[in-house]
């Protein structure tokens, strides 16, 4: 399993601390340091479409210009953003075999992981 993220991100400092006291093992990918590869992006929009892993509440989409959210209408144009700035990709991604989830939320965690 991996876990996609930024380790100062308070969203994915609490899926880590989760996952770590329910003892789960997992790969943790830091995006600011080795990015994310642009395969991942489009397996992602495949299985969920990119809307479910763009952050439109993030300051990064905020500081946004105009013609680059107007680009973000279709994952085409996403994508370059989601390549340069991989702050705007909501987090914790929980990639683990077929499931995949965008976020935070312990019912959901529960529900995969310890109901196995």
């Amino acid at each position: 399993m991996t876990v996609y993220g930024i380790p100062n991100c308070d969203t994915v400092q609490k899926a880590l601390t989760w996952l770590k006291a329910n003892q789960i093992e997992f790969e943790f990918h830091n995006f600011k340091t080795a990015g994310i590869d642009p395969q991942n992006l489009k397996q992602w929009h495949k299985k969920a479409g990119y809307e479910a892993f763009l952050n439109k509440k993030s300051a990064i989409w905020r500081g946004l210009a105009d013609t680059e959210k107007e680009a973000a209408l279709n994952f085409d144009g996403a994508l370059p953003i989601f390549l340069e700035k991989t702050s705007i990709i909501k987090r914790p991604v929980i990639e683990d075999g077929d499931f995949l989830f965008f976020g935070f939320d312990e019912g959901v965690y529960q529900n995969h992981f310890l109901k196995k």
